[in-house]
């Protein structure tokens, strides 16, 4: 069991790294105007699923990414890192607990897209995304909900930098300090990217609250593509798509060296 949950946590990783890959792949795309517009990874999922050979690819990465969630679980419920209890330690355990559920439910969407009856092109981002933002203005408090939800991204967005800027990676990994130098600076660039490919998206969600307007809200892929259009927009939006392909990158180092102790956890 405890081998069996190892190979668990390294094969999610892997999973992450190869959304982050394609993510990026996708941006830097957007970006030089080789695709209409980035999208976010549930529609990355959808689009690998329509082409016969990518079901294989998105069976692979929905079960490391259900694998992952249990990892994070066990980070955050069992503290499997051992954080401790201190204010800082439960601030990165409740984000390893959120990162779970949002990775576990990215899984469950990418197995759902392998069913045969499941019409892979039907969801578009945009529109879920105002569909979801007007159910949420016609319950009490709503403009306060999407402008806390808003606030929220922007500060996940926010802690990206900072950890990127200021953690020090080689701590998790198992290897030769000469490789450790090599890989660190992939993480600091990823997470730096994911944190800044994270705010668009919560300031228009701010917006969206402060005004109670449904139209103001952004999926991920729809706000950067809405920062595209600004000044130097493509040429941040590049910068932006290689650090996330930095971050999937590093993820496959995770996968090999990242240190993945279950049994601390469960004795």
């Amino acid at each position: 069991m405890i081998q069996g949950l190892e190979w668990a946590g390294r094969l999610g990783y892997a999973a992450r790294g190869v959304v982050y890959l394609g993510l990026g792949a996708i941006v830097l795309l957007a970006a030089v105007d080789m695709t209409p517009r980035a999208r976010g990874a549930k529609a990355m999922l959808a689009a690998w699923a329509a082409w016969p050979p990518g079901l294989v690819i998105v069976a692979l990465v929905s079960l490391g990414l259900l694998g992952f969630a249990v990892w994070r679980g066990l980070q955050a419920g069992l503290d499997a890192d051992r954080q401790g209890v201190s204010p800082k330690a439960i601030a990165v355990r409740v984000g390893q607990a959120v990162s779970g559920l949002i990775y576990g439910g990215l899984g469950l969407c990418g197995l759902e897209l392998l069913d045969a009856f499941e019409d892979v092109g039907e969801a578009d981002e945009e529109q879920a995304a105002h569909g979801a933002a007007a159910a949420i203005l016609n319950w009490p408090y709503g403009e306060t909900l999407l402008l806390l939800a808003g606030l929220t991204l922007v500060g996940v967005g926010i802690g990206n930098v900072i950890q990127g800027l200021m953690q020090d990676f080689s701590k998790r990994l198992s290897c030769d300090a000469r490789l450790c130098r090599v890989v660190a600076p992939l993480a600091r660039i990823g997470y730096g990217a994911r944190g800044l490919a994270t705010l668009p998206a919560g300031v228009f969600l701010i917006k969206a609250g402060l005004e109670a307007r449904s139209a103001d809200v952004h999926s991920w892929g729809g706000a950067l593509q809405a920062l595209e259009r600004q000044p130097l927009g493509s040429w941040v939006l590049g910068l932006i798509a290689l650090g996330l392909a930095a971050f999937g990158l590093f993820g496959l180092v995770e996968a090999a060296f990242r240190r993945i102790r279950p049994a601390q956890a469960l004795a």
